[in-house]
């Protein structure tokens, strides 16, 4: 039986933090869908298929040292809905704090109540990345601060290229 793991958020850009949660969830699964959620109601930084591409660069390396297959596609609505239409059975979520714990655990009681058949697993953040927001990584950009730290290099690359840009 293949794993098949659905990996949600908006991932604008995708950080070191959601580096860490794939490299934990590839050990765990045979595939997992970097699902790229799209709210028309958002302006995102990045467009979508800049961040598919992001994500793929990044996690290269990921995949080819687990043999975990990592690949990307985008969807609106709800995030079961998303795993069943792609055949995932694990929705994959990171922690970083007791407050993502209690929004996480919320939204995986729903999403049983609404698909039990759709398994919420849960990866600890590692301490050296638990600290890091997408937001925070956009701000600090904006400003021209130095977010190498927080991303891989060519999302820092890319960051930078867009603030220099506006």
């Amino acid at each position: 039986m293949t794993r098949i793991a659905l990996y949600t958020g908006s991932f604008d850009p995708i950080t070191n933090g959601h580096l860490d949660v794939l490299r934990g969830g590839a050990v765990c699964c045979d595939k997992i869908i970097v699902a790229i959620g799209v709210n028309p109601g958002k302006t995102p930084l990045f467009p979508v298929e800049e961040k598919a591409a992001l994500i793929i660069e990044t996690t290269r390396d990921i995949a080819a040292k687990t043999g975990c297959q990592i690949e990307t596609a985008t969807f609106t609505g709800l995030a079961v809905t998303a795993a069943r239409d792609k055949g995932a059975t694990i929705l994959l979520r990171g922690l970083r704090d007791g407050t993502d714990l209690d929004y996480e655990m919320q939204m995986a009681g729903m999403n049983a109540q609404m698909a039990p058949d759709v398994q919420t697993v849960f990866l600890p953040a590692s301490p050296a990345v638990r600290h890091i927001t997408a937001t925070l990584v956009r701000q600090i950009a904006s400003m021209g601060g130095d977010i190498s730290a927080f991303t891989p290099p060519a999302v820092a690359k890319a960051l930078k290229a867009k603030f220099a840009a506006r």
